[in-house]
């Protein structure tokens, strides 16, 4: 496998450079067997996660909206010492879906790049990038809005380009 790209300001750049090439993508990708893309998405996950330390980056606790389930409020009313009430007051706010989300960006619980509430971190948290669930190409969208921010799926992506024989500039 190649070297991984790990330099944020380098694959923001890069991310500009490339949406174009990540739409053609994106559509060429739907067009293939999904469960193929999935067990190719699945194993460079695989590979390429366990190389990337994400507590030398925290960007997505800078970027990414969080998605706060209702029973996950206490985190918020027991780390900071307040009733899920005021804590709901004063950090969530709910999504034009109805979700509940953090209202506040970096995560107020972001400590340098770690979390500081890590055990307890939010499951949409824990899961992201989202890179192990199925069904990636119906979350190509969302995948792709974090393609300028996170080393996994910056490289995930790039190394899926070549695994599928999408050939760029086509």
């Amino acid at each position: 496998m190649a070297t991984l790209m790990t330099d944020l300001d380098g694959i923001a750049r890069l991310a500009e450079t490339r949406a174009a090439e990540n739409e053609d993508f994106k559509d060429y990708l739907c067009t293939g067997d999904t469960e193929e893309v999935d067990a190719w998405v699945q194993e460079l996950n695989a590979a390429i996660s366990p190389q990337i330390d994400c507590t030398a980056c925290g960007n997505c606790c800078r970027v990414a909206l969080v998605r706060v389930a209702p029973e996950e409020r206490s985190i918020f009313a027991r780390h900071f010492n307040l009733t899920e009430a005021e804590a709901a007051e004063r950090y969530l706010s709910e999504g034009l879906s109805g979700d509940t989300l953090m209202n506040i960006s970096p995560c107020v619980f972001l400590c340098g790049n770690r979390c500081g509430v890590y055990e307890d971190r939010f499951a949409v948290c824990r899961d992201f990038p989202y890179l192990h669930q199925p069904a990636f190409t119906k979350r190509l969208f969302n995948v792709l809005s974090h393609y300028g921010s996170c080393p996994i799926i910056y490289n995930v992506i790039e190394a899926l380009k070549l695994r599928s024989g999408f050939i760029r500039g086509t």
